[in-house]
């Protein structure tokens, strides 16, 4: 059952109030997942319940997607305005330090929480920012069309479309090496909210001027990348592990760009391995 948390944070015009919708679950060590631009919490469903048997795991809607509503007006979208959301959020939530995991748009901002210090660990699956101005023009592109098409269709035929597995490939392949799996009403549900994301062209304006180019030091990180990602091609992921050296770099075979629908199994050992106990001075990770 999804909640919603409301806590303020400052901007240029004073203390405002956001608010975020999640879904928590398990015990154990604090995970947050963040999904990537224009999806929502429930891209986590396949790997939810799996990952809280181990995990105390909180799921959100970032600002202005899913259920949760856009950041306050005159307050960017850009990484320097989210992550300080992120950490109030944590805050809110009363998380010390979560272990986070983050796919695509989620991944970057991951990373970025690690590299602020904020979390234990960081696991980037797919992440946005290690690409070349050519490759962010494509993905920006295909991310446009799919919310274009998405805007365009009318819900009885996305609804008719979702309960075939042709559909769902028209749908959702850009994004899933294996849209078959995805059940009609996740389908619906996630085309609907990328239809309706507040958030989305904001976010898509801030990326325009995102490189991920530092190291993340003191911080376990794990970048792992789908072999049949249409988005975000595999090849970045070998600048992630040039930008960030210690990290872990971890194949995903036949996964795309959303793994965790794919092969919910190997993305949940991913995650779980990435997110050992670590001690929370050192951040040195346990064996």
């Amino acid at each position: 059952m999804a909640a919603e948390v409301s806590f303020m944070v400052d901007t240029p015009r004073g203390s405002r109030a956001v608010s975020v919708t999640y879904r928590r679950q398990g015990t154990g060590e604090p995970l947050l997942l963040l999904h990537g631009i224009g999806h929502h919490l429930q891209a986590w469903d396949p790997v939810f319940e799996l990952l809280a048997a181990e995990r105390d795991v909180i799921a959100i809607d970032l600002p202005g997607f899913g259920t949760s509503p856009g950041l306050p007006d005159g307050v960017s979208y850009g990484l320097s305005t989210v992550v300080p959301v992120l950490a109030a959020l944590c805050e809110a939530l009363e998380i010390d330090r979560p272990h986070v995991a983050g796919n695509s748009l989620g991944g970057l901002l991951a990373l970025e929480l690690g590299r602020e210090k904020l979390v234990r660990s960081v696991t980037a699956l797919s992440p946005a920012g290690f690409w070349t101005p050519s490759e962010r023009q494509y993905a920006f592109t295909v991310l446009r069309t799919m919310r274009q098409v998405a805007r365009a269709l009318p819900l009885p035929v996305i609804e008719r479309m979702s309960r075939t597995a042709a559909g769902r490939t028209a749908l959702t392949s850009t994004i899933y090496a294996r849209p078959g799996r995805r059940s009609p009403a996740a389908v619906v549900a996630e085309t609907l909210a990328l239809r309706r994301a507040p958030g989305f062209e904001q976010t898509l304006a801030a990326g325009r001027e995102v490189l991920f180019a530092d190291d993340v030091p003191g911080v376990p990180v794990t970048v792992a990348w789908g072999s049949k990602d249409r988005l975000l091609l595999r090849r970045q992921g070998v600048r992630a592990k040039h930008t960030v050296p210690g990290a872990r770099l971890v194949r995903l075979p036949g996964c795309g760009h959303v793994p965790m629908n794919d092969d919910p199994a190997l993305v949940t050992r991913v995650i779980l391995d990435g997110s050992r106990p670590v001690d929370g001075v050192s951040g040195t990770q346990h064996p």
